[in-house]
């Protein structure tokens, strides 16, 4: 029998439309509006607003602020994959004399640059980005407050520079590239630079009574980069699925994978909340689960999107006010609420269509010592190696041309395992990294390093 997964069921829609209802009261927002994306399409939108013409609907732009980090992170990435640079490489390589050139590319994805959080006053967010026509405006003297690489500190100028590396070596306008290289093949026709109607008015709400104020839209200039970007959630919800799987006509699956990595040391107090940063990504562990994706906030609006790649959920939430709902604990709600109500049904398990009799020689149990670790074969020609009892490394393999395989995770990233054989072709034991797994523990017929006592396995009254 084949199960289909329909739209959400009439509790799970409510119990969304209820949350929703609850952060634009509690938040005291103008307008919120939220969706939710499952299987790569989106399956619920819902919106609360004070207006009496009705809620805004999934095609009303909001200023999504630094979610534009991680488009501008793409477009990054997509260089890298062309060879036009490499994340080592130091920004003077691309982007002479910014003051800031031992900052590497990645640094700069990650907020390790060691630059200062934001631009030298005014306040750029609120000031017109023709008050900083040149990047030495958008840096001021200075502008390093921590060693290059040695930290987490997030920085809004480090991205504009991102954007000035795109810009120089694509040799057009940062916009112009990014609507060119991701906008339009992505299909994202209402995310824009400019506002373009319909689109939200942005307020500040009075913290002590229920009045307005209405918040000033800049051009950012040279700091677009960093947050200029309007959007909508019928079009994040898209760019959530595109996080999510990546696009070849955009950026692989292998290279937005990247991205979800962790890449940024993380502050003292970030350990405790278990949050950290990838190359243009926000990344948290909450409630066993782990959320990728990005907030942003500009006067007069806040934004988030967050995914939960494991369940193939995301959440949108996008509000018109300078501060109150936090639209990046609504988004995860929005995704734990699915995914407790509704959980992912699982594909059908299939058996592999062919199997490699030297490959199913080494699956079972391996001994590293006297830890107990189980080799399971993948479908896609890949193995796992994890403990078979407690915590431990453990790792994915994927396959190499040579018979090798390369892990792909955790302590074994990047390193090689491979399987030893004798001189009759029997499999005499695995080698991981200098690592001697064995099928028995310290077999002595295997070259255990150090060797093996001659006396074998003793009881207590003959040791």
């Amino acid at each position: 029998m084949t199960t289909v997964e329909h739209d959400l069921l009439p509790a799970t829609r409510r119990a969304l439309l209820h949350r929703v209802a609850v952060a634009q009261a509690e938040g005291r927002a103008p307008s919120l509006v939220a969706a939710v994306v499952r299987g790569g399409r989106t399956v619920w939108h819902g919106a609360r607003s004070s207006e009496d013409r009705g809620a805004p609907d999934e095609n009303v732009q909001y200023r999504i602020g630094s979610i534009t980090k991680t488009f501008t992170a793409v477009l990054v990435l997509r260089l890298r994959d062309e060879g036009l640079l490499d994340l080592g490489d130091p920004l003077e390589k691309h982007l002479p004399g910014t003051g800031a050139g031992r900052a590497t590319i990645a640094d700069l994805l990650a907020h390790t640059g060691g630059l200062a959080a934001e631009s030298p006053a005014p306040w750029w967010e609120r000031t017109p980005g023709t008050l900083r026509p040149e990047l030495a405006d958008v840096l001021g003297e200075g502008p390093l407050r921590h060693p290059v690489g040695r930290r987490h500190h997030y920085s809004n100028p480090g991205y504009s520079l991102l954007g000035a590396v795109v810009e120089r070596l694509r040799g057009a306008p940062w916009e112009d590239v990014l609507r060119r290289e991701v906008l339009e093949p992505l299909g994202l026709t209402r995310t824009t630079a400019q506002p373009e109607a319909p689109y939200a008015k942005g307020w500040a709400v009075h913290p002590w009574a229920d009045a307005l104020l209405a918040e000033p839209v800049e051009d950012l200039g040279l700091m677009a980069a960093a947050g200029q970007l309007w959007s909508t959630t019928g079009d994040l919800a898209r760019f959530a699925v595109f996080l999510a799987d990546g696009d070849d006509t955009v950026l692989c699956a292998e290279s937005v994978r990247e991205m979800r990595v962790p890449a940024a040391p993380a502050e003292a107090a970030d350990v405790g909340d278990r949050v950290t940063y990838g190359l243009g990504l926000q990344l948290q562990h909450r409630d066993g689960r782990l959320f990728v994706g990005h907030s942003g906030s500009l006067p007069g609006f806040l934004a988030n999107v967050t995914i939960d790649v494991d369940e193939d959920v995301a959440a949108v939430v996008l509000a018109n006010c300078t501060s109150g709902p936090l639209t990046a604990v609504v988004g995860a709600d929005l995704v734990r609420i699915v995914t407790e109500a509704e959980p992912r049904v699982p594909e059908p398990w299939r058996p592999l269509p062919e199997v490699d009799p030297a490959l199913l020689e080494l699956a079972g149990p391996w001994y590293w010592g006297t830890s107990a670790f189980a080799l399971r074969l993948l479908p896609d020609g890949g193995v796992a190696l994890e403990p078979l009892r407690g915590q431990g490394r453990r790792s994915r393999f994927l396959a190499a041309d040579d018979g090798t395989w390369t892990g792909t995770e955790g302590y074994y990233a990047g390193e090689t395992l491979r399987a030893v054989r004798r001189a009759d072709g029997t499999v005499s034991h695995l080698d991981l990294g200098s690592f001697v797994f064995t099928r028995r523990p310290y077999d002595e017929g295997a070259p255990v390093p150090g060797g093996v006592d001659p006396r074998g396995w003793q009881g207590l009254g003959s040791a």
